[in-house]
């Protein structure tokens, strides 16, 4: 079994560079529609066994094309939304933007004590996401599993489950609207075999 944690398409916050972590959130543009239909058709050759969405609307719309290009429906389940920013909800400046990072920072580096203002912290969000995720996968022996989520989020998970994902990759904006993390299970654990295009 492959898990390929893929990133929802465009919502109009991405284009104002806004936090935005609140369910149900946004839906996406024209452009992130057809980033979920170009995701579908990237995706049409493999044999996808299930698809899961987070309890955001974003994530849920980019999973749509896949599951019904493999006649499956879109399972939406908790655990898996976006990092919570609490306090920084919406906001866009320069200032609220680096507060976020350094505490995104702390949390790459195992600082998993720190909280976004008024959020949650790396604690809560790393049991919440890790715990969800074996529920997912407890249920798939083989096939690929789609689990269309948030790039923050995903970005972290990465970093807590592969052995060769680290605090630089993580840590890194390289993880574009429907971009993936692709992960097989190893040694009782999981190994990245590709971000996004780029084999690991």
């Amino acid at each position: 079994m492959r898990l390929m944690l893929t990133r929802h398409g465009e919502t109009p916050s991405n284009l104002r560079h806004a936090l935005d972590s609140r369910p149900p959130g946004p839906s996406l543009t024209e452009m992130g529609h057809r980033q979920a239909s170009a995701l579908a058709d990237r995706l049409a050759g493999d044999r996808v066994v299930a698809v899961y969405a987070s309890i955001a609307v974003r994530a849920q719309e980019t999973a749509a094309p896949v599951a019904r290009r493999h006649g499956l429906a879109v399972e939406v389940v908790e655990g898996i939304h976006e990092l919570q920013v609490g306090d920084l909800e919406g906001l866009s400046d320069e200032d609220s933007l680096r507060r976020f990072g350094l505490v995104y920072d702390r949390w790459t580096r195992g600082d998993l004590a720190a909280s976004m203002p008024g959020g949650e912290s790396g604690e809560q969000l790393r049991a919440r996401y890790l715990s969800t995720l074996e529920q997912i996968c407890a249920k798939h022996d083989d096939g690929l599993v789609v689990v269309v989520s948030h790039g923050g989020i995903i970005r972290l998970g990465a970093e807590w489950l592969a052995d060769n994902v680290g605090a630089r990759l993580a840590g890194a904006k390289l993880l574009p609207n429907t971009g993936h993390v692709l992960l097989e299970p190893r040694d009782a654990g999981w190994h990245c075999l590709e971000w996004t295009g780029v084999d690991l």
